[in-house]
């Protein structure tokens, strides 16, 4: 059994509760959280103690792994204590906003001798599998274009959010999923060019960027995170082969407390004259993403659906991507 705690009860430390709740191999077993109502209330959820200081409870709960579930600019101090108590570790993304953060998270964990995941969890999302899983089988085949897109509303989860030292804004929170999956797809990026709108406490929140991968794919992606209010939560996927096309659509309400009324539609072009639907299963991508992790941990086995190396690239090309919005020229990695 993998025991776990919870650091941080909002929004995502209660999705990723649900998620530990369906397996038979993970229990939590202490939730952390300084704001003691909520806090409690996601440990009483989850049959565990509460505990407001980390320090504490990595020193009295039984614990495995920490799921660090925090804003953003928490994650380096949460890890780095995980990372001295040996424990394996779980961080929502972004992981970080810059690259020396990184390094010093992914040094004192493998320092410590534990796993170090991030959890990008569109590389689990189901239509995101499948096209991926298409790709590699050659089905499109040569990749001749390739778009990623993500459009939403401010989220009004904190005040926090809306500072860009503490979340990186848009960029870094929103527009990093699709420039994750494109290089968990198409591999390392070379080049980045991007345009975009910052806003007025300087959040790159409307953003397009153009990526040129080492294998010669180009492809773009577009994040969007202040769309007029009522818009909803949108995410698409194109690519274009030579041979067929696939095209993924999802509109939801607003942000992503509204997946399971979304409409979702994955349609492949270039097997005849009309366009095939894809049945693919909708199955949750948390669950997917927490179950693939907790099952390594459980077997000894590394962590592979995403690596330290895989994480630091995808950071460094956000950065490069906000060096060429700042510059308003290309920038080669």
């Amino acid at each position: 059994m993998v025991r776990v705690a919870i650091i941080g009860a909002g929004f995502m430390g209660r999705t990723h509760l649900a998620a530990y709740k369906t397996m038979d191999n993970a229990q939590v077993t202490a939730v952390c959280d300084l704001n003691e109502e909520q806090g409690r209330a996601l440990a009483a959820e989850a049959g565990c103690a509460w505990y407001g200081d980390g320090g504490a409870m990595l020193a009295e709960a039984g614990v495995d792994v920490v799921d660090i579930c925090l804003p953003t600019f928490l994650h380096e101090q949460y890890a780095l204590l995980a990372a001295a108590h040996k424990k394996h570790i779980l961080c929502e993304k972004p992981v970080t906003l810059d690259l020396a953060s990184f390094d010093r998270m992914a040094g004192a964990a493998e320092q410590a001798g534990v796993q170090f995941a991030v959890g990008q969890a569109i590389r689990f999302w189901p239509e995101y599998v499948k096209a991926k899983e298409l790709y590699d089988a050659g089905a499109f085949g040569r990749v001749k274009y390739a778009r990623a897109s993500r459009l939403s509303v401010h989220p009004a989860w904190s005040e926090w959010y809306r500072r860009p030292e503490n979340s990186g804004g848009g960029l870094f929170d929103l527009h990093l999923h699709d420039v994750d999956y494109l290089c968990c797809l198409f591999g390392r990026v070379k080049t980045v060019y991007a345009v975009g709108q910052k806003n007025d406490v300087g959040c790159w929140n409307h953003v397009a960027s153009s990526l040129s991968f080492e294998n010669g794919v180009k492809a773009v992606a577009e994040g969007v995170i202040e769309m007029p209010q009522g818009f909803p939560f949108t995410m698409e996927l194109t690519i274009a082969g030579e041979e067929q096309g696939m095209n993924y659509r999802m509109r939801a309400g607003r942000n992503l407390e509204d997946v399971a009324s979304a409409v979702r539609e994955s349609w492949l072009y270039g097997v005849g004259e009309e366009a095939q639907p894809i049945e693919i299963d909708p199955y949750d991508a948390y669950t997917a993403e927490l179950t693939y992790f907790v099952n390594c941990i459980d077997a000894g086995r590394p962590i592979t659906a995403i690596t330290p190396a895989e994480a630091r690239h995808v950071l460094r090309v956000i950065l490069s991507i906000q060096q060429s919005l700042e510059t308003g020229r290309p920038v080669e990695l």
